[in-house]
């Protein structure tokens, strides 16, 4: 080489190839940042989870799928199985709702045993495997208690009924505590697709809950209708069969979608971390938590319990739990124990949980308005003129307004809605969860009032002998209670899911079902406490047999009264709710 070249490139300068290299490298960091997922996520064979192989609408779909096929299951036993008892099994009319009623209690209270197990040991996807094989063995053991007569013969007809009611319940029994281990992790599973660092996954999994309402409400006409049907026409051995193979479908859909799964890991019972804490700062009720927060205790970044998770802010607020994370001198004597000295984040958890127990109990209530729209607008719908042109229309059918309701306008505000707002105020899911929740429960009061008013109006064309008043007038507010529907219910889904520590998702999700079922009981409670006060000294009271004989506008005045209140107090909590965003 000529000794000019040679010189030019000893003396080329160092910094030439500097750039280029940290171009690279800072490249491949990118690369490598848009390839896996950002929240800890991983796939079936344990490694970091990829984007473009998992998750996402891919592996929903199939979620969503089960849970469509899990609710026909379900709503396809429950609509019609008072007739079954009654007509089948020669029950009592009380004796069979108050077995129903005792029997989907159980339903609504099963789902926080397995959101227990599912963050504390199996994890979510084999809570769900496990949970779906006994709802299909529990609905497959309901078939059979119709099938018994037609396979044992010579038997004595009190004899057959007590088998039949042995199996039934047996697998009722089953079925409910299939659904347990099927509903939360559904739910929270179907969000664990969609990564939180990814700004676009994160709007699809406001639009998840959307559509998870959807399928819940499209699965409940079809049972109403369909199912309902098919029982009545082909007799109750194949209408208790068909449910359970929906079910094995939905499993069939759940099993063959899991190469595309996010799973998260599991950190322990999310019980046992909260009664840890309560129990360290209570030990500790003498010592005074430090003026700076650094000196509170968490666990090292180098620990592997805390590997790729999320440590959690310190919060001014409830400092009393802060003392469980105070390390003192006999702290350090009896090192590791978790009874005596829980991390700050651990703390952090509790104090979420303790945040959200008062909007729980608001939303609790509007569960109650939704109880009672379901169970005394049909009562006040048998004194109305059932006739519609021709046809003669069933009181309980009329229910089927709120669920189109909601059906109708999930795609609208999901679609249109959302969109709308998010360019109008810049916030993600278009409005904050609260506020939806918010709506929601102002249109459970607007239910109540239009319920009122048709009750004044029914109840006066009653006293005057005139015409009995059309059952079209009910339509109304079956339809403002389906809007309420569609705010609260999915609101509340994606409030508790977003708001939520990351080891106790699914246990927060089960919230909800929890909700439903102290609604439902806070509903027969009210209904109780009317009776008894209203029907003394001899009057019939506001709801007597003969509803004309009674004052039922005055009950829906008072619950439309009472869920005021409810607003009020939410609208309180939700105005000094401090989001895990804020803190």
């Amino acid at each position: 080489m000529p000794m000019p070249c040679l010189f030019l490139l000893c003396n080329l300068p160092e910094i030439s190839l500097q750039p280029c290299l940290n171009s690279t490298w800072l490249g491949l960091q990118v690369a490598e940042e848009e390839v896996y997922t950002t929240d800890g996520s991983l796939d079936i064979d344990g490694n970091p989870a990829l984007k473009h192989r998992t998750g996402g609408w891919r592996a929903c779909r199939s979620i969503l799928g089960t849970e469509f096929c899990q609710c026909l299951a379900y709503f396809g036993m429950t609509i019609n199985l008072v007739t079954y008892l009654t007509t089948e099994l020669h029950q009592s009319n009380v004796a069979a709702a108050k077995n129903v009623s005792t029997w989907q209690a159980t339903c609504f209270l099963t789902p926080l045993a397995g959101a227990i197990v599912a963050d504390s040991y199996w994890g979510k996807y084999h809570t769900m495997v496990v949970g779906c094989c006994i709802g299909v063995a529990g609905l497959l053991m309901a078939s059979l208690s119709a099938l018994l007569p037609l396979l044992i013969k010579n038997i004595s007809t009190l004899a057959m009924a007590s088998a039949q009611e042995f199996v039934l319940f047996l697998g009722l029994y089953m079925i409910a505590f299939g659904v347990g281990g099927l509903r939360p992790c559904l739910m929270s599973f179907g969000a664990d697709q969609f990564d939180a660092g990814d700004p676009s996954e994160r709007n699809s999994k406001g639009s998840y809950f959307n559509w998870y309402l959807f399928t819940m409400n499209c699965a409940s006409v079809i049972s109403t209708t369909a199912m309902v049907w098919l029982q009545d026409h082909y007799g109750w051995a194949l209408g208790l069969a068909i449910p359970a193979m929906v079910l094995a479908v939905g499993l069939s859909f759940l099993v063959a979608a899991t190469p595309a799964y996010r799973f998260q890991r599991n950190r322990g019972s999310p019980f046992t971390r909260v009664c840890q804490v309560v129990v360290a700062a209570v030990r500790k009720f003498n010592v005074a938590p430090p003026a700076d927060v650094a000196l509170l205790y968490e666990v090292p970044e180098d620990d592997c319990s805390m590997e790729r998770v999320k440590r959690i802010k310190h919060t001014d607020d409830l400092q009393f739990f802060d003392k469980a994370a105070v390390v003192t001198a006999s702290d350090e004597e009896a090192a590791g124990d978790p009874w005596r000295l829980c991390s700050l984040t651990q703390v952090e958890e509790l104090k979420i949980l303790v945040r959200m127990l008062p909007l729980w109990a608001s939303i609790a209530f509007f569960y109650t308005g939704t109880a009672q729209v379901n169970s005394m607008s049909v009562e006040q719908g048998m004194a109305m003129d059932a006739r519609v042109g021709s046809l003669r229309v069933p009181p309980a059918s009329l229910a089927t307004f709120e669920l189109l309701t909601s059906m109708a306008l999930i795609p609208l505000y999901d679609r249109a809605f959302v969109p709308a707002a998010r360019r109008l105020a810049g916030r993600e899911k278009g409005i904050p969860d609260l506020l939806r929740i918010g709506a929601g429960l102002t249109m459970a009061v607007l239910a109540m009032a239009a319920a009122a008013l048709v009750e004044t109006k029914r109840a006066r064309a009653a006293r005057m002998g005139m015409e009995k008043t059309s059952i079209v007038w009910q339509v109304p507010q079956y339809a403002v209670m389906g809007v309420g529907e569609m705010l609260a219910s999915a609101g509340q889904l994606d409030f508790f899911y977003s708001q939520a520590p990351p080891a106790m998702k699914t246990v927060c999700m089960a919230l909800g079902f929890l909700a439903v079922a102290a609604g439902v009981y806070l509903s027969s409670l009210v209904l109780t406490a009317v009776s008894w006060a209203t029907a003394t000294g001899g009057r019939p009271g506001w709801i007597p047999d003969d509803l004309n004989e009674g004052h039922l506008d005055r009950f829906f005045w008072m619950m439309a009264g009472l869920g005021c209140l409810n607003l009020v107090a939410f609208t309180s909590c939700a105005m000094r709710y401090k989001s895990r965003k804020d803190c």
